[in-house]
């Protein structure tokens, strides 16, 4: 055998070798590519029915965002109304709740002077005029 004959096997060697690496290696790929297409599938079977339960709570959590709003809008209604009436409630009774108490007091006031004991020989016009 010469060298070129002994060169031409040691190179049909090494491209038999090297078509066998190959081949495993898409061996090897394949399965995990076949592998990484059920976990793709299983994947989908699970996330695509939890997105869905997720849009649908994202509707119903809008729809309850706005009957909140329309429940905030009435209740600041409301409070309006109340704050109002409490001023008008305020306005009306309180210059003759002022005036009672006023009259209360001075009355009290007038009860007391009656009852107090006068001193011997002084008038009664004297302690009326607060002792002047």
């Amino acid at each position: 055998m010469s060298a070129a004959e002994l060169a031409a096997v040691v190179a049909a060697g090494c491209c038999t070798l090297s078509v066998l690496v190959v081949v495993t290696v898409v061996r090897s790929l394949r399965r995990q590519v076949r592998a990484l297409e059920r976990v793709v599938d299983q994947l989908a079977a699970t996330a695509l029915p939890l997105v869905a339960d997720a849009h649908r709570v994202v509707g119903q959590a809008a729809s309850e965002m706005e009957r909140v709003g329309a429940v905030l809008e009435h209740t600041g209604s409301v409070a309006a109304t109340v704050d109002s009436a409490s001023r008008l409630a305020y306005r009306a009774f309180a210059n003759p709740v002022v005036k009672v108490l006023a009259v209360g007091a001075g009355a009290s006031s007038g009860v007391r002077q009656l009852r107090r004991p006068r001193p011997e020989g002084r008038g009664a016009s004297r302690t009326s005029r607060g002792g002047r």
